[in-house]
């Protein structure tokens, strides 16, 4: 940082902005007189009374829609990566059409519920105007139109392929639908994590590095969890998925449980924490518990704990993306936690130059 400049000329009332804007920059506080008169009623915001105890953030205006559009979505990209694989590297037929055909679902009911919140079909093709790698919100708009073009080209090549043989142009339109699918799947079912982690709601920001994974599995394991009630139950591929996938969810919940910082009360505390709470123990310790007890079970046996795992993985992953939402409006209202101050505002600043140099250090 560097001193103002002396100015070459002026009035007194120039002058006097210089000394105060310089004061400010050697000791960082301003104490003249007429910065703020005495007994004046003019707010002074800080974490004990905030600003007139009104809320500094906007809450996020999103609907209803918002949630179901982050489970479906997230269900749809994993739904998507598993169909591919399937036909890939576990030559399973039946299991990868039906993740098709629920991925192709997904992905037309998440961009319904997407312009239904929107308002009107126009917003979202103006959102296709532009491509923005820096905006979390240009990207999902991209990710959605691609994966749902992929998914679907790739479901359409297997109608046309059943219906006619697989000739060239069917494989070449079936490859690339289902290299696209696994390419966008993967990024569609968690980029939700990375938007509103980038945003300036305390308890989403203070967790931007987890949401992109927590979302991802998640979603993830919902995706096993329909394909698993949808009568396939007996697969040990999607098992060791759910697996993965509850054991992400629990050390997930247990870093929030850990975490004492007052930027995650709405996760734990009110409405909003019960239901995180809720789906952070149906998809993470519970669901894990009954997979592996299935595995150690005989197969009929097996077969019941994993319906009952998938029941309870898909509720939690809902119950998950209802659960943030609230909580970010929670944080929204608390208007002491973004007044705290940061622990480089913390840090004392001393006079003249050795001040000047320390707030150099700090960038």
């Amino acid at each position: 940082m560097k001193v103002s400049p002396v100015p070459p000329g002026g009035d007194e009332r120039e002058a006097r902005l210089f000394a105060i804007r310089r004061e400010a920059e050697l000791s960082g506080k301003a104490k003249g007189l007429g910065v703020r008169p005495p007994g004046a009623p003019f707010p002074m915001a800080s974490p004990e009374t905030g600003y007139y105890g009104i809320p500094m953030l906007k809450e996020p205006q999103w609907t209803w829609q918002i949630p179901l559009y982050f489970f479906v979505g997230g269900a749809a990209g994993s739904l998507g990566v598993i169909g591919s694989l399937a036909d890939w590297v576990g030559d399973d037929y039946e299991l990868a059409r039906k993740a098709r055909l629920l991925a192709v679902g997904g992905a037309m009911l998440s961009g319904g519920l997407l312009t239904w919140d929107l308002g009107r079909p126009s917003r979202f093709l103006n959102m296709l105007r532009v491509f923005k790698p820096q905006s979390p919100m240009s990207m999902g708009a991209w990710l959605l139109a691609g994966f749902s073009s992929a998914a679907s080209a790739s479901l359409f090549a297997d109608i046309v392929g059943d219906r006619l043989g697989q000739s060239v142009p069917v494989k070449i339109l079936s490859g690339l639908g289902r290299l696209g699918s696994i390419a966008l799947g993967g990024p569609f079912h968690n980029y939700t994590g990375v938007l509103i982690g980038a945003t300036a709601i305390p308890t989403w920001n203070e967790n931007v590095r987890n949401l992109p994974v927590h979302f991802g599995m998640s979603g993830l394991e919902a995706a096993v969890g329909l394909l698993e009630l949808m009568g396939h139950s007996r697969s040990r591929a999607l098992n060791a998925l759910g697996i993965i996938s509850a054991t992400a969810e629990t050390m997930e919940g247990v870093k929030l449980e850990t975490n004492h910082r007052r930027t995650q009360t709405p996760l734990k505390r009110g409405p909003s924490g019960w239901i995180t709470r809720a789906g952070g123990v149906l998809s993470g310790p519970f669901a894990l518990s009954l997979r592996v007890i299935a595995t150690l079970s005989g197969e009929e046996r097996s077969s019941r704990l994993r319906k009952l795992a998938a029941v309870a993985g898909v509720t939690g992953s809902l119950l998950t993306r209802i659960g943030w939402l609230q909580a970010g409006h929670a944080s929204a209202r608390d208007w002491r936690t973004p007044m705290e101050i940061s622990e480089y505002a913390e840090m004392p600043l001393t006079s003249g130059e050795e001040g000047l140099d320390s707030i150099e250090a700090l960038g």
